[in-house]
């Protein structure tokens, strides 16, 4: 996608510290970082959303992710990892093209759990059994 910063850097016109690439996957240290090694993870193919990426790209990432979640934490001497992906714009996603955020996390960083982003969440749901119903007709 010609405007699309992510596939800029996977097709090297823009510059990153790049720490990993393979043929469909490539990470690169987040040049906005919320701690030291924030790192994102792309797939070298253009897609919004994480259910709209082909299913070998998706297992190509998953596999990336899986492989650097470790030497990152290693890397940097962090005690866990917060690894997150934002799934379009709702969820706060900025840039359109898929991406997963592995973000180093340390013991007094003052950072809180995924159950913390969400500002107002909704009521819990009385008819739980209606939703996984609804989910699963869909699958």
């Amino acid at each position: 996608m010609e405007s699309c910063i992510f596939c800029a850097i996977a097709e090297g016109s823009i510059p990153s510290h790049s720490i990993y690439e393979n043929e469909t996957t490539m990470a690169f240290l987040d040049i906005n970082p919320l701690s030291t090694g924030h790192t994102l993870i792309i797939p070298k193919y253009h897609s919004s959303k994480l259910n709209q990426l082909p299913i070998s790209f998706a297992t190509s990432l998953m596999n990336t992710i899986y492989t650097l979640t470790g030497p990152i934490e290693e890397a940097v001497g962090a005690t866990a990892t917060t690894i997150a992906f934002n799934n379009g714009s709702a969820a706060g996603q900025e840039v359109p093209h898929v991406h997963c955020h592995i973000i180093p996390r340390f013991e007094q960083d003052g950072g809180k759990s995924v159950h913390s982003i969400v500002e107002n969440p909704s009521p819990p749901s009385a008819d739980l059994s209606n939703i996984v119903l609804s989910i699963k007709n869909l699958i």
